[in-house]
């Protein structure tokens, strides 16, 4: 097996994929501050195709995103490390390390740390193209950029809530 040596844009949305193995080291991938939290682009579009994005999170204490309906892609979260509330209409789930949520498209959810550290997660949509909304969002968390100010997370709002139609999403 080989690794694809060099990537892709995540600037040209119809990139050609990697034929070969993907490689993405730790740190690597264009970071963004969205909803108080750290999202780090792993794949989609840009290099493994349609099949599915990986974005890495990091969900500091009061992060997460409102609450909002997918129509184009469904949404799996794995747990590493830290706690994470998950509400998906009627029901909220508390997910430790080593836990797992599938959310179907169409299901209105959100996710809020409420502990009191970090919480990493990884995110996968299926398909891909979902992963793109981030770059498009928020603030670069590139090199090490310090969060933005809270006043942010308002902006965050009203940027997600005009993205959302080109998205395949609503914010409720």
């Amino acid at each position: 097996m080989s690794f694809e040596g060099q990537q892709t844009s995540f600037e040209d949305p119809v990139a050609e994929p990697a034929r070969g193995a993907v490689y993405v080291p730790p740190g690597q991938g264009p970071s963004r501050w969205v909803f108080k939290d750290r999202y780090t682009l792993k794949s989609g579009l840009h290099n493994t195709g349609p099949a599915f994005g990986l974005v890495e999170a990091i969900v500091p204490p009061g992060g997460g995103p409102p609450a909002h309906i997918h129509y184009n892609e469904d949404e799996a979260f794995y747990v590493i490390g830290g706690q994470l509330e998950l509400f998906t209409g009627e029901d909220t789930v508390v997910a430790d390390p080593g836990s797992f949520i599938y959310v179907p498209k169409g299901v209105t959810h959100s996710f809020h740390n409420a502990s009191d550290a970090d919480c990493k997660m990884l995110l996968m949509f299926l398909p891909a193209g979902k992963e793109r909304f981030f770059l498009e969002m928020g603030i670069s968390a590139d090199d090490g950029a310090p969060p933005p100010p809270p006043e942010q997370y308002l902006l965050d709002q009203e940027n997600a809530i005009r993205l959302a139609p080109k998205y395949g999403e609503k914010y409720v």
